[in-house]
């Protein structure tokens, strides 16, 4: 894979992050742009790493499934309880699903990690 393919990936996925997280820094919320922008391009990073650093068919997939584990347990330790009701449950599910968006792009389908950063913002607009 030429260089400058993983460059515009990698770029690509940390715009889409960040454009996630520009919904959430603009509703005033605790996790923002550099944030999203970060975990996307991680995770496009470790996906990009797996392709260009194994010829085995299951390498990338290795590699995605783990950062998908990693991004868990991220997720996780941003929800807490008050009371009787859960908190950041929209973050950690935002860090799980910006994850998924960047290993989308690392992996070459950037019109689904595309499709998906916009899924998230119009359903992020949406007021209950």
């Amino acid at each position: 894979m030429p260089i400058n393919e993983t460059l515009i990936r990698l770029v690509l996925a940390a715009l889409l992050g960040a454009g996630v997280g520009w919904e959430r820094q603009r509703a005033d919320k605790p996790i923002g742009i550099r944030t999203l922008a970060l975990v996307s391009m991680g995770a496009a990073l470790f996906t990009l790493i797996g392709i260009l650093f194994t010829d085995e068919i299951h390498g990338p997939s290795r590699m995605a499934a783990n950062v998908i584990t990693g991004l868990g347990f991220l997720g996780a330790g941003v929800i807490f309880s008050t009371g009787s009701e859960p908190r950041g449950l929209t973050t950690a599910a935002l860090i799980w699903f910006t994850g998924a968006v960047g290993i989308a792009v690392g992996a070459g389908f950037w019109e689904l990690g595309l499709a998906g950063a916009v899924l998230a913002v119009l359903f992020l607009r949406l007021r209950t």
